[in-house]
């Protein structure tokens, strides 16, 4: 991975591409190391690579309320991050900013919502919602977090998995209302990671990341927490399906290939791909 990276400090075709592209195919449990790693080499494009990258999502406990939240840059002012549940920074930040009285009364209705989604569609995990306010005061953007940790130590084991990790980032721009609708325009980031090691299965690493966007125009009346849930829902659908024939599919058709079960039939490779 060092000489990857020098080669992007290098190659100044692309500088901030380049580096991208690496970030790209980063398994996201050495995200943070290579984007620590690539901010030094290109200080230049820091903006560019914080604003673009999403790294694993990290928890934190509100001691006032006793429940977890999630900690990422949309929360965060300073070295302090915003807790959902009581609208406080920890460590404690005097200045920190704060979404205005209407979109906390919302936020906190979100939150609400989202907990029994997650509960509904994960059977657990931790998640956390975010609004604030966008600079020309003309409409909100929302960030809509969940983590859920399946590794046998969280309680979440499921057949041979040893660790894994879904993480799901929904970030949507609202825009103002017009003629009765807003428009809407959402950006997901899937983050998934699964280990075996046991006798049985053997050692076994799947990874990766995935990020989609997507767009609409929505009348208001039903509310915007409704036309936001129905966008993340419909997107995170797809997502989820993409990451089974991509990442599970493949995976599963060249280890058939390369290495057949006697019990089953043999999955010979096309004529056109066969060395």
């Amino acid at each position: 991975m060092v000489f990857i990276i020098s080669q992007v400090k290098n190659h100044n075709r692309t500088g901030g591409e380049a580096a991208m592209g690496l970030m790209r195919r980063m398994p996201p449990k050495h995200t943070e190391t290579a984007l620590t790693a690539l901010l030094s080499l290109l200080p230049g494009h820091s903006s560019d690579l914080l604003s673009q990258v999403d790294q694993p999502l990290k928890v934190l406990r509100d001691g006032e309320n006793e429940k977890e939240f999630i900690l990422c840059e949309y929360n965060r002012d300073a070295d302090s991050y915003r807790s959902p549940w009581s609208n406080k920074y920890h460590p404690s930040l005097e200045d920190g900013m704060l979404p205005s009285s209407e979109l906390r009364k919302l936020e906190i209705e979100a939150n609400d919502i989202f907990t029994i989604y997650r509960d509904q569609y994960y059977e657990g995990g931790i998640s956390s919602v975010y609004l604030w306010e966008e600079d020309d005061k003309q409409g909100f953007v929302a960030c809509f977090l969940i983590k859920k940790d399946g590794s046998k130590d969280a309680h979440g084991k499921r057949g041979y998995l040893n660790e894994g990790g879904w993480e799901a980032i929904h970030v949507i721009q609202v825009g103002p209302e017009q003629e009765g609708n807003a428009n809407y325009c959402l950006t997901s980031t899937i983050m998934l990671s699964l280990t075996t090691n046991s006798d049985e299965s053997g050692t076994f690493n799947l990874s990766g990341s995935i990020r989609r966007q997507m767009k609409a125009d929505l009348p208001v009346e039903d509310g915007h927490l409704c036309n936001m849930g129905k966008m993340i829902e419909e997107l995170e659908g797809k997502l989820r399906n993409q990451l089974d024939q991509v990442y599970f599919g493949k995976t599963k058709e060249m280890v058939c290939t390369l290495r057949p079960s006697p019990d089953l039939p043999s999955m010979a490779l096309p004529e056109n791909i066969k060395p």
